[in-house]
């Protein structure tokens, strides 16, 4: 190992004036806050005398800024979405996980791109060494995240932020895992904290205005609760599945948000199977299935195939099975992509009218189709900039 990354006590690095001002979730307090004065706004954003500013977000705290960051890091494609939704995306560092960020949904909108490189440069970044080597301004990670998955330790997230840059972000994309005993945020809370961050408050606010009307037309136009799905949604990543990991729609994480702006019924609702979490890698088999034997069933972990591609590869393995061939959903071809474990509010669009189609393809046109749900140039024009403030 280098020997900075081991110096707990090294000087901080050249982005030194961005400070570190949490309580960490342990209760470890840094330097930083004690100096902040003035009010809190609407977004729980606070300025200083100096012009720096703070903001408090679960389980960091309070951290504060003495500039906006340029250089930033996120863990997962979610919160790294909301940058770029943001207008951030040339400051975009690294990444936790590559493999789960789909970038492919910005080639619809036009002047918005990712650098494919970075991507490919650190799509893992998950060490210290890795922190120290991008010297971002801001980490857009749960810290808990890290000690809980990935074995940090409190004294490392603490090097990190005091050395390198803060960290601010909470592990939203599902509520079942044990470890995460504080404050959960929806979707567009948690997209407002990262508004907060970068000071981009107005893109915010015109993000959150298209989002709300474009739930809103699709709502009204769905048909009445007693004639939408039963959904069994689950995790296979294999073109051959055999068993299925649940989740349960009921469980209120980001990574659902589509399957309840849309009203759907859980096909696991009244059983007694978990949802899929940290402690609980239950499966169900065929079997199994076949008891709760859904409407729509929607398997996750092939983002990377299109609904044609998924058709012809997951659905006729299944529709050949000697077991699966019996479900209804597969039956009737009623099995599709279930859509990112990770979503931020750009890819949440795209799930949404995607999932508007899987489910009532005779309102809203067949998945496979052209039909566009959303202006995709008014998105891009909150991104770019180019839009009434």
């Amino acid at each position: 190992m280098n020997s900075k990354n081991t110096n707990t006590t090294a000087a901080p690095t050249r982005r030194d004036t961005i400070k570190y001002g949490a309580a960490l979730a342990t209760g470890t307090a840094l330097a930083g806050c004690s100096e902040l004065v003035g009010q809190e706004d609407d977004h729980g954003t606070q300025t200083t005398e100096q012009g720096s500013y703070s903001v408090s977000m679960e389980p960091m705290g309070t951290v504060s800024f003495d500039e906006v960051p340029e250089r930033w890091a996120a863990y997962d494609g979610g919160y790294a979405d909301m940058a770029v939704a943001l207008g951030q995306a040339d400051g975009l560092a690294g990444v936790g996980g590559a493999d789960r960020y789909y970038t492919y949904v910005y080639d619809e909108l036009p002047g918005v791109t990712v650098d494919e490189d970075v991507l490919e440069q650190y799509p893992e970044v998950r060490t210290k060494e890795e922190f120290y080597e991008l010297e971002s301004d801001v980490h857009l990670y749960d810290p808990q995240m890290l000690i809980n998955w990935l074995d940090w330790g409190e004294g490392d997230v603490d090097e990190i932020a005091t050395n390198v840059a803060p960290f601010v972000g909470n592990l939203i994309f599902r509520r079942s895992d044990d470890w995460h005993d504080y404050r959960y945020y929806t979707l567009y809370e948690a997209f407002e904290k990262v508004a907060d961050v970068f000071q981009q408050q107005a893109r915010y606010e015109a993000f959150s205005d298209l989002h709300d009307e474009f739930i809103a037309s699709i709502q009204e136009r769905l048909p009445p609760n007693g004639d939408r799905p039963e959904v069994f949604l689950t995790f296979e990543g294999t073109d051959e599945p055999k068993t299925f990991s649940p989740y349960r729609l009921d469980d209120a994480g980001t990574s659902k948000k589509q399957w309840r702006d849309l009203g759907v019924h859980d096909a696991l609702a009244g059983t007694d199977i978990d949802n899929l979490s940290t402690a609980n890698r239950g499966e169900l088999d065929y079997e199994n299935l076949l008891e709760v034997d859904p409407d729509v069933i929607l398997v996750r972990g092939h983002e990377r195939k299109s609904a044609a591609e998924f058709r012809d590869v997951v659905l006729d393995y299944m529709q050949s099975h000697p077991v699966g061939s019996e479900l209804s959903a597969v039956q009737n071809g009623r099995v599709y992509r279930g859509g990112y474990l990770n979503q931020g509010p750009i890819h949440n669009l795209f799930l949404t009218e995607r999932a508007a189609k899987q489910l009532f393809p005779d309102e809203f046109g067949e998945v496979t189709g052209d039909d566009q749900l959303f202006d995709r140039q008014a998105v891009a024009d909150i991104i770019t900039g180019e839009f009434e403030r």
